[in-house]
């Protein structure tokens, strides 16, 4: 019997190298998957980085059906990064491709290698404006609405490319 599919939402990022093109990579790579079937996906935003340096960044936001179990699903998404020779030489650090399980269904995920819903997503325009994009009604597990914190980043430098 198939497991039954389950929506998440991955937050994607990039600064290094053609940051346009790795996000834009990530998204063709995510489509062939096993296991999972990209629903949606936002347009690119310009930010500018946040606890970090370097140049801008590109992000977005895709919203997926996974039968992936969380763990796999990090797992899958972290070989795509290494695809892209990320690199993790100290927190927060330019990065060739980052991506960021956000949400996975209504699910709250404590272990020491996963944190879900993203523990900083609420903080962040550059995930709350594309994950708004195309989920305006989403709710994020144990805090509510995630159209409710958009007010809290309205300050944060945010372009939508197109």
């Amino acid at each position: 019997m198939a497991a039954e599919a389950l929506e998440a939402f991955i937050g994607i990022g990039a600064n290094l190298g053609d940051a346009r093109a790795n996000a834009i990579d990530a998204i063709a790579r995510l489509r062939r998957v096993p296991g999972i079937v990209v629903t949606a996906v936002s347009g690119l935003y310009r930010t500018a980085p946040v606890d970090s340096s370097g140049d801008d960044y590109i992000n977005a936001v895709a919203r997926i059906d996974t039968t992936l179990a969380p763990h796999a699903l990090l797992e899958a998404l972290f070989a795509i990064e290494r695809e892209h020779g990320r690199e993790r030489p100290y927190r927060n650090a330019p990065r060739t491709l980052d991506l960021d399980l956000l949400l996975y269904g209504a699910d709250i995920i404590d272990t020491p290698t996963l944190a879900v819903p993203h523990p900083r997503m609420t903080q962040r325009a550059f995930v709350l404006a594309p994950l708004l994009e195309i989920a305006p009604d989403v709710a994020v597990p144990g805090l509510g609405a995630a159209a409710s914190f958009a007010p809290d980043v309205a300050g944060q430098r945010i372009e939508r490319l197109d």
